[in-house]
């Protein structure tokens, strides 16, 4: 099997696995990031209080099931996503397109292969994002948060979608996806790989521990937080509202940056990093799986098959 499949499959089955563990931290997320729209702070009912009353309140309402709300998609969105983010980064650090002319890895390089890799993914997997965010939205209306879809099934969800807006429904929100994905991407590959190389290089760890990537993996899942939620927060609103029937237009925003400014104008600042601490409980688990897994599928394979690893993980990474 030719090596960039390999690395496509093993990035898509890595994350895979982690959105098994996460799914819930996701559902709890979209609600927090969707509760108080376009409201100042203070002047809207707070049905989610923090991340352990959000899961208490779902429960109680929804049913336990409803904390997988969008599981199907979630699956195939992520396998899609990250194995198309992670293997498109892979194949671009095997050409040698990461290092410099001395042969050495460049940080800017690097950040602009993640980078390559987050707009890739996002791109191709769009239209699985908006029904995922569309379903872990759905609630008992006591607590309902955001615009209210009535989606019976995913699937039933994107042919309606189709039918109603054709293509470009299907991709509605696309361009503030691929922003988020290429900064969350090259934030957290960036920030891993540099975490890494240290902790090889200061040789803190054996080679051979998991605390390595494990270790790594929280330092991304840090990175992330920080870099992704205000744009996570701009993607789930745009996907998540309403259509116009008569002209397919969103009812609340023209697009990113009208979506921004109504955030600034509206909730202020700290609108931006709604739900961030549901975004750490939903991010930190997530990168530390999908890196980790990723890191363990990739040196089993190789093993297993004789070949040389030509993971990143094992690359260096220096400023150019």
């Amino acid at each position: 099997m030719p090596v960039a499949v390999v690395e496509f499959c093993l990035g898509g089955a890595a994350a895979a696995c982690a959105v098994l563990f996460t799914n819930p931290l996701e559902v709890v997320k979209t609600r927090f990031q969707l509760q108080g729209e376009l409201k100042a702070w203070g002047t809207y009912q707070r049905h989610y209080r923090n991340v352990f009353h959000a899961f208490y309140t779902i429960g109680r309402y929804d049913g336990l099931l409803a904390l997988q709300a969008g599981l199907p998609p979630a699956l195939v969105y992520t396998a899609i996503q990250n194995g198309t983010r992670l293997g498109t980064y892979q194949v671009l650090v095997d050409m040698g397109l990461t290092k410099n002319l001395a042969g050495e890895n460049s940080l800017p390089r690097t950040i602009c292969a993640a980078g390559a890799g987050g707009y890739v993914g996002a791109l191709i997997s769009s239209p699985l994002f908006l029904i995922k965010t569309q379903l872990q939205s759905q609630s008992h209306e006591v607590i309902a948060v955001g615009h209210q879809h009535t989606h019976s099934g995913w699937l039933q969800g994107l042919k309606r979608i189709y039918v109603e807006g054709g293509i470009k429904g299907l991709w509605r929100g696309v361009h503030a996806q691929t922003v988020r994905n290429v900064i969350g991407s090259a934030s957290q590959l960036t920030a891993f790989v540099l975490t890494r190389d240290f902790l090889t290089e200061k040789e803190i760890f054996v080679p051979s521990s998991l605390y390595i990537p494990i270790t790594s993996s929280m330092v991304a899942s840090a990175a992330i937080v920080v870099f992704v939620t205000p744009v996570d927060v701009i993607s789930i609103r745009i996907y998540n509202q309403g259509v116009d029937a008569r002209t397919g237009r969103g009812l609340y925003y023209r697009g990113l940056w009208d979506c921004a400014l109504k955030i600034w104008r509206r909730e202020g600042p700290v609108g931006f990093y709604k739900g961030w601490s549901a975004s750490w409980f939903r991010f930190a688990p997530q990168t530390i799986l999908i890196l980790s897994f990723w890191n363990i599928m990739q040196n089993g394979y190789y093993r297993h098959f004789g070949k040389k690893q030509t993971s990143y993980v094992s690359n260096q990474t220096k400023p150019p």
